[in-house]
């Protein structure tokens, strides 16, 4: 479990909203990832949340064993997706106990930033079998006039209330990079690392928004009035500036290795 503050539990006050409004990911990422394992795979996830990619690794014919450190979170996954082939833990994956070398895969999507670096190969190291792979899966924002202009002109509203982003949007979807690529190519322990990315546009209303934003952690540690606030003024700014509805240019970046 967390400890008290973790920032990592935020997520959990919001597993209803969470379900809710965090979408699916392409099929053609899990076609990619499936290619690489073997017939119904024992898969480790990690942070699975409520269950946004869970669902495609079962349908697939995945052993899943979710590690999730919410307990309304894995509340929630457990009822979206009952299943045989599913066992759920409310663990931190650091400190969880899995045996070594019992999963064909250690998958994660837009949750592997939450392990500290020290972690991030070496629990895939210590779990995965011989030519195991490890998933990782980032979401990243790119620049495309796709969005219209949205995030550049939206910006003024987040500085309002002290909410900068980590930086600005990827130039280009080939310049999408992962961390975890760069880490993963120095570990001499994996090999055939490598990045596959998908482009993946989401558009929402002015209301989907406001529930997109209060999934995010970083709303999620704001006071109470400030939070009410930021969503609501993005959302009356959809509203009145982008005729009710945005779209974020996203890149999917699936990165694997393969252990030993």
């Amino acid at each position: 479990m967390g400890r008290p503050g973790d920032i990592r539990l935020s997520f959990d006050g919001a597993a209803e909203i969470y379900d809710a409004i965090r979408p699916a990911y392409p099929a053609a990422m899990f076609d990619a990832l499936f290619e690489m394992l073997p017939r119904n795979p024992a898969v480790v996830e990690v942070g699975p949340g409520t269950g946004q990619a869970t669902r495609d690794l079962l349908a697939r014919g995945a052993v899943v064993h979710a590690i999730e450190i919410g307990p309304s979170m894995a509340a929630t996954l457990r009822s979206n997706l009952p299943s045989d082939r599913l066992r759920v833990t409310v663990a931190d994956f650091e400190q969880v106990a899995i045996a070594a070398g019992s999963a064909d895969a250690v998958f994660a999507s837009t949750a592997y930033h939450w392990i500290s670096p020290e972690a991030q190969a070496d629990r895939p190291a210590s779990i995965l079998r011989p030519g195991g792979v490890v998933a990782i899966v980032d979401l990243i924002q790119v620049e495309s006039p796709d969005d219209d202009g949205f995030f550049a002109a939206c910006q003024p509203i987040y500085e309002r209330y002290r909410q900068g982003h980590t930086g600005p949007p990827a130039p280009t979807r080939d310049a999408v990079d992962p961390a975890i690529r760069r880490m993963l190519s120095d570990d001499p322990r994996f090999h055939d690392v490598t990045v596959r990315r998908f482009d993946w546009n989401q558009t929402y209303t002015a209301g989907q928004y406001r529930q997109l934003m209060l999934s995010y952690s970083g709303t999620r540690m704001m006071d109470e009035r400030d939070r009410s606030g930021l969503v609501d003024d993005m959302a009356a700014f959809i509203d009145q500036h982008f005729a009710g509805s945005v779209t974020r240019p996203l890149v999917v970046a699936l990165t694997t290795a393969s252990l030993g």
